[in-house]
């Protein structure tokens, strides 16, 4: 599990692709890999991984074919920026919200309304998505545990604040740019509940 307070970023410095998975290595932030050990989990642009060494800036990763398509990990090339957050403890800080690390879907920047110190986003996420958003509720964004603006039919919107902006590799997104979307589990168990007494109300 994570709290969906990104850490910092790291950047790609290898993609190896195999047979049925592709091999990444990240150069991490000074300090963040400080004990991880092998096999400890790792949010890579929200996407729990597995580390294949530990103690060391470079992190190697092993991810899967279904993970690639389903992801913006299937864009990735070396030099991009990803945002990075290692498993919470049990004495760790949720500044944000239970984050699993396990993405429903990707969606599309479709603006940026770039206000100076901070930033506006509206996102497109997948239709079948839509249910699960409500204005003040959780989301989790390439990693980052985030606060649900506006509402609209087949989008919402998010505010960026300038830390957020600093830390994350929002700062160089643009419009039409994928990004991974979890929804708060809480919320999807909420939905469904309610969506299965109002079917038994009915029958």
């Amino acid at each position: 599990m994570f709290t969906g307070i990104v850490a910092g970023q790291g950047y790609i410095n290898k993609i190896k692709n195999n047979v049925d998975y592709a091999s990444i290595t990240i150069k991490a932030p000074a300090g963040f890999s400080k004990n991880l050990k092998r096999g400890a989990s790792v949010a890579v642009n929200g996407v729990c991984l597995t580390a294949k060494k530990g103690a060391t800036d470079l992190l190697e990763f092993d991810v899967i074919t279904e993970t690639l398509e389903k992801t913006n990990f299937k864009l990735l090339s070396k030099g991009n920026k990803v945002n990075l957050e290692r498993s919470m403890k049990a004495n760790t800080e949720i500044g944000g919200h239970l984050v699993s690390g396990h993405i429903h879907g990707v969606g599309v920047i479709k603006s940026i309304n770039d206000r100076g110190q901070t930033k506006d986003l509206r996102i497109q996420p997948p239709a079948s998505l839509m249910e699960y958003l409500f204005y003040k509720g959780y989301v989790g964004l390439n990693g980052c545990s985030l606060t649900i603006g506006k509402v609209f039919k087949s989008s919402f919107n998010i505010h960026l604040i300038p830390e957020t902006i600093k830390v994350t590799n929002f700062q160089k997104m643009k419009k039409g740019d994928l990004i991974n979307i979890e929804i708060d589990q809480t919320t999807i168990n909420t939905v469904e509940t309610i969506k299965k007494i109002m079917l038994e109300r009915k029958a």
